[in-house]
C-alpha cells in the first residue's frame, strides 16, 4: 500500500474494474426489489459544468446506497441530443450539426465515466439516433389517428432575416436574438397535442405523488390553473353574433366599462379593414413577443375599434377596443374588463381615460383597484351578495337569457409541437394534393434526418432539400411532399425513462421490462425543470399507458430537485466569467475529492456556494482516511472485532461507530443528507485518531470501524474505498460486502455523563454507571472537588436535585 494517496492510479484501477466486470449492469432477471434512479440526461454540449457534477453524483449515491442495501438497481444515462444550440454551433464552427453533436457526446461520456458514476452504458441512448426516434414518430402516427394531435394555425414570434420561429426566451427587446430583426407575430399552421384532454388527470393524480417537493406540486397545479367561472356574451351592436368572453370573476360583470379584444381576434380585422391607424396598430401589436411574461410587463396600448357591444345584463353599449395585453392563445381572446377590480384593466383604463366603476367593497380595502373578494354594491338586484352568491346567480341569469353560462377553465394550452427549425425529429406526415395529409405507416418509419448537410445560418437545409421532401403518398402512391417541420426537444425528453427499461428493443417503444422498471424509484434534477418538463413526461407516461405499452400512472415515483452551483452569490456561467472546470478539479484531485466536496457543501435541495478551501478540505480528509489506514495495515493483519473485553474507550468508540451506521443508513436512504452523513463519519474519525492503543482487542475494534467507514462512504467516494477494502480485507471484495448492520447491543450505553451544578451554575460533571441509585449520585456528587469548593463554612446542603440520565444539582445556602 502506497503511503501517500494515489488518487489517479485507484479510480482508474476501480472504473477499469467495473468496466471489465459490467459491474452496473441492470437485469431483469433478479428476485431482489427493484431500484430505478434516473437523473435528467444532459444536452451534449461538449462539457460537463459542475451543476452535471451535482446532479449524477447525488444520483449516484442513492444508486450506490440501494445496490449495497441488496437491491436490484438500474441506472442508465442518455443524450438530450436535439436542439437548436447544435445548429447555431454548427454555422459557428462551419459543420454539421449531427458531427458536432456525436463528438460532444464522446467527450462528455469520458468525462462521466472519469467521476466513476455507476451506470449501465449498456443501455446508452441519443436522442438523435434513428432507432430512438423512429418510436415517437410511431406513437405521433398513433395519436394523430386518435385526434389527440391535430393541425391549427397559431401565432408565433417570427424572425425575417431568419426565417425561423422563434422561442419566447429568443425574443430579446422585441429582436430576434441573433439575426437583431424586429420580431413579428405571424400566423402559420402548426402540430398541436390535446394535453388539455388530460388536465384534469394531470391535475388529480398530483395528489398521488407523496415522494415529490410540495413546491413543484403547487408548480404544477398553478400551470395547469384550473378554474372555476362564467362564459359570457356580449352581443355586437349592429351586427349578427355575439363577442364571447371567459371570465373567473363573474361577480364584477356589472363593473364592465369595455371590452378588450387581442389584436388577431376577428372583430379587430374586421374593424381595421377601413381603419389604417387601427390596422398599423394591429401590425405594431403583431411585431411584439408572444411570451405572457413579456406582454404582462409590457406597457400597455390599445386602440378604440369603433364597434360597440351591449352589456349581457344592464344593456349598456361598452366600446370594443384591441389591447395589446390581451393573448389571442388565452381563452376567447378577448376579456371583459372591469378596471375598479383588476390591475390591468385599472392601468388601461387611467391611460385613455375610460370609465372605472366600483361594484365590490372589502372592509380592509379602501383603494382602486380593489382585486380582493368582497360584497356587491350598484349592481342592480345582485348588490349584498358575496362572491359565491353573486357568481351562481349571475350565471343562471346569464344562462336563463342565453348570453352565458358557468364553465370550468384551465390555464393549459395544448402543446404545440412544430418546430421550423432543421436538427430535430421530422413529423411524419405527408402532404398529398388527393389525399391530404397522411401519417406516414408503421411500416415506412423511422423517417430519417439526412445528417451530412450544409448550414448556412438561413432556414432548414431540409426545407430546400428535394431528397428529402419529395416523396410518394402512402394511400394513393401519387407525388407528395415530406412535412419539413420537426418536432420540441421536450418530445425526446418526454419519454426516454421508458425507453432506457427496452432500450434495444426493435419491435416497440417500450415492451414487458418497461413494466418491470417503471415507474422510475427516484428521479433527480433541477428545479428549473419543475413545470414543462414534468408535465410533459406525466403527459406522455399516461399517453403510453392509454396506448397500451405501459400499466403505471405516473411515471416517477419520487422526485428531487437539487439547487444550483453557485460561485460569488450567483449562479456560475460562461457570460459572468465564474465557472470552474470540472475537469481541472478531477485532474488535480481525483474525482472523490470532487464527489465529497459536492455532497459535504450543502444538502442537495439547496443551494451550493462554491469554495476553493472546501476542495481542499475535502481532499485532506481523504489523504487522513488513507493515512489512518496505512498506518494500521502497516501494524499487521488483524480482524474486525468481535467479541472481548473492551475498556472504556473502546466501547465508547463502538457505540459511536454503530450509531453512525445507523444515522448513516437513514440520511442517504430517507432524509437524503448526504452532508450530515460525511459529517456523522468525519467525527467518528477524529474519536479513531485519539485512541492510541496497539493492543490485539484496540487493533480489531480499529479495524472494524475503518472497515465500516470504508462502506459508509463507499457510495460518495467509491474509489478510494475500494482501495481500502483491498487493503483492510484482502480476500474479499467491497461490492460483495453489503451494507452495514447496526449492533444493537454496542449502542445500549452502560454509563451517563452528568453534569453537576451548584445553585444553577454549572461547576463540573462526573461519569456513573447507569444502573447507579439516587442516593449513590448524591453522594458521588457531594464528593467531587468541583462542589466542596463553592460550599462555604457557614452553608448547608439544602437540597440535591437528581435529573435522571442528564444533571444533578446541588442546592447551599
Amino acid at each position: 500500500m502506497h503511503q501517500q494517496y494515489p488518487f489517479k492510479d485507484i479510480e482508474q484501477s476501480a472504473q477499469s474494474y467495473w468496466e471489465a466486470n459490467q459491474t452496473f449492469a441492470a437485469t431483469e432477471q433478479s428476485d431482489k426489489p427493484k431500484y430505478y434512479c434516473l437523473s435528467m440526461f444532459p444536452y451534449p454540449s461538449g462539457r460537463l459544468h459542475m451543476g452535471h457534477v451535482r446532479n449524477y453524483t447525488i444520483g449516484d449515491v442513492l444508486s450506490r446506497f440501494h445496490k449495497m442495501k441488496g437491491f436490484n438497481v438500474m441506472q442508465p444515462m442518455g443524450w438530450d441530443a436535439f436542439g437548436l444550440p447544435a445548429e447555431n454551433a454548427a454555422i459557428k464552427n462551419e459543420t454539421a450539426p449531427a458531427a458536432w453533436t456525436y463528438s460532444n457526446i464522446e467527450h462528455m461520456k469520458a468525462q462521466l465515466k472519469q467521476l466513476g458514476l455507476g451506470v449501465d452504458w449498456n443501455r446508452e441512448i441519443a436522442t438523435c439516433k434513428p432507432e430512438y426516434y423512429k418510436w415517437e414518430q410511431w406513437l405521433f402516427t398513433e395519436l394523430y389517428k386518435k385526434g389527440l394531435i391535430y393541425k391549427k394555425t397559431s401565432t408565433v414570434n417570427w424572425d425575417p432575416v431568419d426565417g425561423t420561429v422563434l422561442a419566447n426566451e429568443q425574443v430579446i427587446d422585441g429582436r430576434g436574438w441573433r439575426s437583431g430583426a424586429l420580431v413579428e407575430k405571424r400566423d402559420i399552421p402548426q402540430y398541436f397535442m390535446k394535453i388539455t384532454a388530460y388536465a384534469e388527470e394531470l391535475l388529480n393524480d398530483l395528489d398521488k405523488l407523496e415522494g415529490w417537493p410540495e413546491q413543484v406540486k403547487t408548480m404544477q397545479r398553478n400551470w395547469i390553473g384550473k378554474s372555476y367561472g362564467c362564459e359570457v356574451e356580449f352581443p355586437i351592436v349592429g351586427q349578427d353574433g355575439n363577442l364571447k368572453v371567459y371570465t373567473t370573476r363573474p361577480d364584477t360583470l356589472m363593473g364592465a366599462t369595455y371590452v378588450a379584444v387581442a389584436a388577431e381576434h376577428a372583430l379587430a380585422t374586421l374593424a381595421a379593414t377601413d381603419n389604417p391607424a387601427l390596422a398599423e396598430f394591429i401590425a405594431e401589436c403583431k411585431r411584439g413577443s408572444v411570451a405572457e411574461a413579456d406582454i404582462a410587463t409590457a406597457e400597455k396600448k390599445g386602440m378604440a375599434t369603433g364597434l360597440f357591444v351591449t352589456h349581457p345584463l344592464n344593456g349598456e353599449q361598452l366600446p370594443v377596443w384591441v389591447a395589446n395585453y390581451v393573448l389571442a392563445s388565452y381563452g376567447e381572446g378577448a376579456v371583459m374588463a372591469v378596471p375598479a377590480h383588476d390591475e390591468r384593466d385599472f392601468e388601461f383604463a387611467g391611460k385613455y381615460n375610460l370609465p372605472i366603476k366600483a361594484v365590490i367593497k372589502h372592509s380592509d380595502v379602501d383603494s382602486l383597484p380593489m382585486t380582493e373578494h368582497g360584497v356587491l354594491f350598484d349592481s342592480a338586484e345582485f348588490n349584498g351578495l358575496d362572491f359565491d352568491g353573486a357568481s351562481s346567480a349571475i350565471a343562471a341569469d346569464l344562462s336563463a337569457k342565453n348570453l352565458g353560462k358557468r364553465r370550468t377553465q384551465y390555464r393549459l394550452r395544448d402543446w404545440g409541437v412544430s418546430r421550423q427549425r432543421y436538427w430535430g425529429c421530422p413529423i411524419p406526415i405527408v402532404h398529398c394534393a388527393t389525399c391530404g395529409e397522411v401519417p406516414v405507416p408503421a411500416e415506412q418509419l423511422p423517417v430519417v434526418l439526412p445528417e451530412d448537410v450544409v448550414m448556412d445560418g438561413v432556414g432548414s437545409p431540409i426545407k430546400k432539400d428535394p431528397s428529402f421532401y419529395e416523396t410518394t403518398c402512402p394511400t394513393c402512391h401519387g407525388k407528395a411532399t415530406r412535412e419539413t417541420d420537426t418536432l420540441d426537444t421536450f418530445f425526446e425528453s418526454s419519454w426516454y425513462f421508458a425507453r432506457y427499461a427496452s432500450f434495444d428493443s426493435n419491435n416497440a417503444m417500450a415492451d414487458e421490462r418497461a413494466n418491470y422498471w417503471l415507474p422510475v424509484d427516484q428521479y433527480v434534477g433541477g428545479i428549473e425543470h419543475a413545470i414543462l418538463h414534468l408535465l410533459y413526461a406525466r403527459f406522455f407516461n399516461k399517453l403510453m399507458r392509454d396506448v397500451g405499452l405501459i400499466k403505471n400512472d405516473e411515471p416517477f415515483t419520487n422526485l428531487l430537485t437539487q439547487g444550483m452551483v453557485l460561485k460569488e452569490g450567483t449562479k456560475m456561467s460562461k457570460s459572468k466569467g465564474n465557472t470552474v472546470d470540472p475537469q481541472e478539479l478531477i485532474d488535480t484531485y481525483g474525482a472523490d475529492t470532487a464527489r465529497l466536496f459536492m455532497m459535504f457543501a450543502a444538502p442537495p435541495e439547496q443551494s451550493l456556494e462554491w469554495a476553493d478551501s472546501g476542495v481542499q478540505g475535502a481532499h485532506r480528509f481523504l489523504r487522513r482516511l488513507w493515512q489512518a489506514t496505512y498506518d494500521h495495515v502497516a501494524l499487521g493483519a488483524t480482524t474486525a472485532y468481535v467479541s472481548g473485553e473492551l475498556n472504556a474507550e473502546l466501547k465508547t468508540l463502538r457505540r459511536q461507530l454503530h450509531l453512525t451506521i445507523e444515522k448513516v443508513a437513514d440520511d442517504y436512504g430517507r432524509r437524503h443528507s448526504f452532508n450530515t452523513a460525511i459529517s456523522s463519519v468525519m467525527e467518528l474519525m477524529n474519536s479513531l485518531g485519539k485512541v492510541e492503543g496497539t493492543d490485539d482487542i484496540s487493533r480489531q475494534v480499529r479495524q472494524e470501524v475503518l472497515q465500516n467507514v470504508a462502506l459508509l462512504l463507499s457510495p460518495i467516494v467509491p474509489h478510494i474505498c475500494q482501495a481500502l477494502w483491498a487493503e483492510l480485507c484482502p480476500n474479499s471484495h467491497i461490492l460483495d460486502a453489503g451494507w452495514p448492520a447496526a449492533d444493537a447491543s454496542a449502542m445500549v450505553q452502560d454509563s451517563i455523563e452528568y453534569m453537576i451544578q451548584v445553585n444553577g451554575k454549572l461547576r463540573g460533571s462526573i461519569t456513573a454507571a447507569k444502573t447507579e441509585t439516587k442516593e449513590n449520585l448524591e453522594k458521588l456528587a457531594l464528593e467531587q472537588p468541583c462542589v466542596q469548593k463553592f460550599i462555604e463554612e457557614n452553608m448547608s446542603v439544602r437540597k440535591v436535585i437528581v435529573v435522571p440520565n442528564k444533571l444533578i444539582n446541588i442546592v447551599v445556602g
